[in-house]
């Protein structure tokens, strides 16, 4: 059976005021570049993607930011504390040992979202024009565990979708290698954006330990819970980790 989160937990919320950004990757697609640098700090136009992506967030009001860190950690914080945190409230959670990935970094950054209902979560090194406002009142109105923002574009790899928009399944489109988590269902391939709205109430759901995938904990959580696909195809979306990517971004993002 698929639960919804409780009522109890989903407060009337007419916009998102707190969002986490994955910042802590090894960035090994944007060499030469991470080799001295940390993937967030990759300039577009001048303008590096992580103050990019805080003013994005500062534009739907959301100024309580979560940013992990571990690659050149400390070039980040001190970029941070040079822009004065950009007049956003600012919170490192620094990976010292090593990156925990997307969902070991989640967990650890807990106490500062459990409160938080619900929250947003973007990667660093996506940059778009989705609007977010629309993205939290279908949050709202389905009122899902997670809902993940995706498109219609080709990818390496894919989420997989029943016919009511439940996550059932991912495929490695180049590989073949599928992890399903709802079988004997018909399902539709789409692109993941990097980027999320979450109910806190995955906490609780939690019980991974140090460094795994967000990946894997959705699809062990979809078979008991809704998480649902938020399609913003037209959308400009661009992932800026591979140096050619910066050229593209360059013309959308000035």
């Amino acid at each position: 059976m698929m639960h919804n989160a409780s009522e109890n937990s989903i407060r009337s919320n007419n916009g998102l005021t707190t969002a986490m950004i994955f910042a802590a990757g090894l960035g090994t697609r944007l060499k030469p570049w991470t080799d001295h640098h940390p993937k967030a700090l990759a300039p577009v136009n001048g303008k590096p993607l992580l103050q990019r992506n805080i003013e994005y967030l500062k534009t739907f009001g959301i100024t309580n930011i979560i940013i992990n860190v571990h690659h050149f950690a400390g070039q980040v914080i001190d970029f941070l504390n040079v822009n004065d945190h950009f007049n956003c409230n600012i919170t490192v959670s620094h990976e010292k040992e090593e990156p925990l990935e997307t969902g070991g970094g989640l967990q650890k950054a807990a106490r500062f979202l459990e409160q938080h209902n619900p929250f947003f979560v973007i990667n660093a090194d996506i940059l778009t024009n989705l609007n977010i406002k629309a993205m939290l009142a279908f949050h709202q109105q389905h009122q899902p565990l997670v809902t993940l923002a995706v498109t219609g574009r080709s990818a390496s790899r894919t989420f997989l979708f029943t016919k009511k928009n439940q996550l059932c399944g991912w495929r490695n489109n180049a590989s073949g290698q599928e992890k399903i988590s709802i079988a004997g269902v018909e399902s539709m391939p789409k692109a993941f954006s990097g980027i999320h709205i979450i109910n806190p109430a995955i906490f609780a759901l939690i019980a991974e330990e140090g460094k795994f995938s967000l990946v894997d904990l959705y699809l062990r959580l979809s078979v008991r819970h809704a998480i649902i696909g938020y399609d913003h195809s037209g959308d400009i979306l661009i992932d800026v980790g591979k140096p050619e990517a910066i050229e593209q971004a360059e013309k959308h993002f000035h």
